[in-house]
């Protein structure tokens, strides 16, 4: 059966066959009288070889003269490479254009971050609201929410006066970007409209679709404002890593990929991830001072609780995002090495290493500052004087890693200085000052403050499971391994063996400080669940507490401003590295010192308008009383 019908089904196809061979050989035909015939005009041209219409003329007799067929042209589209911008084509305002670029985009950014982030753990906690059935956290999501409402103005009137700005003091780049971007710049005007109908639509309907089914539309406008949002952000994102790593363009700036090339570059992913759990840390810092600060402005025991529980939970969103972003930074600088070994010693090596110097006071700063606030707030609970002992071993070991970690390797000194010391590095100090001391620093660090983290939490709860003993061993047993894995680890490949195997070591150190924040949460996930829960009393905060959630948006902005100066200043002289020149009279990487003078420019601008939305917050929800006499005239009639 089988052959049989093989053999007819090759038996019913042998006259297609046969007509595709018969085709075949007149083409052959047909393409070999074409040649002959080309070599028999004596490789005359078609226009030559036919005479235009009209000009006929009798045998034997001359040809009338006849002025030249134009050929077709044939030339190809043209190609639009990166422009090449001269001195003059820059316009000049009397003011460093850098300057005002620089302090427009960074508002633009601080404020852009802000209200990405709050309506993203806001759609959460209010979830948690709608699963628990516990009203006041919609109270605080809806709180929370109309910071973020004057924030998105904000952000508005930033983004349009530096749009602006960028197409007047730099015309030939914002051109040669829209050309590169095409369509996405529309795409980008539609989503920011879309984004602020989800929002006005998300916030003023809050009490309007508060329960049942409406309360479900409305956590789906919560869920479509962040993908609007997070759209925005990727997009915009995809212009920055663009100017550092180009892609989809040739090495003279031509177009020879479609968008999708053009976007996705090798840095884009890194910057996307490391920007959105910086935003989720940003905005919960700001929100947490927004807590603070109603906090200490009244004396009302009702309000002081629930303005401690909201600097709580902004505190715990805080330190939640910030405990992985430093791994997230070291992604993308492990990509900038990897695309541009030049672009990496720039940034780690060369005249922007000493940065990395004031990121760890801003980072310690901001770990202390957690820390304390965590500490203070076990006196609210009952149970906390179990875990107390602790909290003076946790200290040491962040000062004594925050003084490693600040720790330069080479000095700036004078000659005699160098001479009395005996070189430009310490004896004993000088190897602190070098990567291995101070990854050993950062991960222990972090591992300290997920433990007061897990105190605190643990402190007002008594945990019923009859393996308790065992799960509080197993996880002693974790902390242990994995702080001396991560000391080992720095000092037997950081200061024993090859350079590789240094970088190396520092994923395996990664790897054991999140063994231990993610086993930690899962264990006492499990040991927890049905515990039996002692009081707690909220409002019972020492003052001085809440300027730890003050010291939090400050440190977080100033390290946003001074990482955002490094991510800029490693394209040295190039609008886009590598492709489009900067030629401006700011075509240098400004000095560290001016540098740190803009950024605390920023920083105390961005504060300033905090402030002014702290106000505008507190402003809606205060009612002026009734004036004497008028009530008095009421009452009278």
């Amino acid at each position: 059966m089988m052959y049989r019908n093989d053999f007819a089904s090759g038996r019913s196809c042998w006259k297609p066959s046969l007509v595709a061979m018969l085709l075949t050989l007149l083409l052959g035909f047909s393409l070999s009288a074409m040649v002959q015939a080309a070599q028999d005009t004596g490789g005359e041209s078609v226009a030559q070889r036919i005479a235009p219409v009209g000009q006929v003329w009798v045998e034997g007799e001359p040809a009338p003269e006849t002025e030249p067929v134009a050929e077709v042209a044939t030339e190809e589209a043209p190609v639009y490479v990166a422009p090449r911008p001269t001195r003059k084509d820059y316009p000049d305002i009397g003011v460093s254009s850098r300057a005002v670029v620089w302090i427009l985009a960074q508002m633009h950014l601080f404020f852009g971050a802000l209200v990405l982030a709050v309506p993203l753990f806001v759609l959460i906690i209010e979830l948690v609201g709608q699963s628990t059935g516990d009203e006041r956290y919609d109270d605080m999501a809806h709180e929370f929410m109309k910071i973020s409402l004057t924030g998105f103005s904000i952000t508005a009137i930033f983004g349009g006066t530096l749009a602006l700005a960028l197409f007047v003091l730099y015309p030939d780049f914002m051109g040669y970007m829209m050309r590169v971007f095409g369509a996405q710049w529309i795409v980008y005007a539609g989503l920011f409209f879309l984004e602020s109908f989800f929002l006005y639509t998300y916030y003023y309907g809050w009490n309007a679709m508060r329960y049942g089914n409406l309360k479900w539309l409305h956590l789906t406008l919560g869920l479509l404002l962040n993908g609007a949002g997070m759209t925005i952000m990727v997009m915009a994102n995809s212009w920055a890593t663009f100017m550092m790593a180009p892609s989809g363009v040739n090495e003279v700036g031509a177009i020879v990929g479609n968008i999708w090339e053009v976007m996705k570059g090798p840095l884009w992913n890194p910057i996307n991830l490391h920007r959105f759990i910086a935003n989720i840390a940003f905005g919960g810092a700001v929100v947490g001072a927004y807590a603070a600060f109603k906090f200490l402005s009244t004396r009302d025991p009702a309000k002081r609780a629930h303005y401690d529980w909201m600097g709580y939970t902004s505190n715990f969103i805080a330190l939640l995002a910030f405990l992985p972003l430093p791994f997230a930074g070291y992604w993308l600088m492990a990509e900038i090495y990897a695309y541009s070994q030049q672009m990496g010693i720039t940034a780690m090596g060369g005249i922007l290493a000493w940065l990395f110097i004031v990121q760890a006071v801003l980072i310690g700063t901001i770990l202390l500052a957690a820390n304390y606030y965590l500490w203070a707030g076990m006196s609210r609970t009952e149970g906390s004087s179990r875990y107390q002992w602790l909290i003076k071993y946790i200290a040491l070991i962040l000062v004594v890693c925050f003084l490693i970690w600040v720790t330069p390797h080479t000095l700036l000194l004078s000659a005699s200085e160098i001479a009395a010391l005996g070189g430009s590095h310490h004896h004993y100090l000088g190897p602190l000052g070098i990567m291995p001391a101070k990854n050993i620093a950062v991960n222990l660090m972090l591992i300290v403050t997920f433990l007061s983290f897990q105190l605190y939490r643990r402190s007002d709860k008594v945990a019923t499971v009859s393996w308790a003993p065992v799960g509080n061993a197993l996880l002693v047993a974790i902390y242990v391994v994995a702080i001396l894995n991560v000391i080992f680890l720095g000092i037997y490949f950081g200061y024993f063996t090859n350079t590789v195997y240094k970088v190396g070591s520092s994923v395996a150190q990664v790897a054991s400080t999140l063994v231990v924040i993610i086993s930690g949460i899962v264990i006492d996930s499990l040991m927890f669940r049905g515990a039996r829960t002692l009081p707690s009393h909220w409002g019972r905060i020492p003052d001085r507490a809440q300027y730890a959630l003050f010291a939090l948006p400050i440190a977080f902005t100033w390290l946003m401003g001074l990482m955002g100066y490094v991510r800029s200043s490693v394209k040295t002289h190039w609008h886009v590295y590598t492709v489009m020149q900067d030629n401006s009279p700011d075509n240098f990487i400004p000095t560290i010192g001016y540098a740190g003078n803009m950024i605390t420019i920023v920083t105390v601008l961005f504060l300033l308008f905090v402030l002014f939305m702290f106000w505008i917050a507190n402003l809606g929800s205060s009612r002026q009383p009734v004036p004497v006499r008028a009530a008095a005239m009421e009452g009278v009639a």
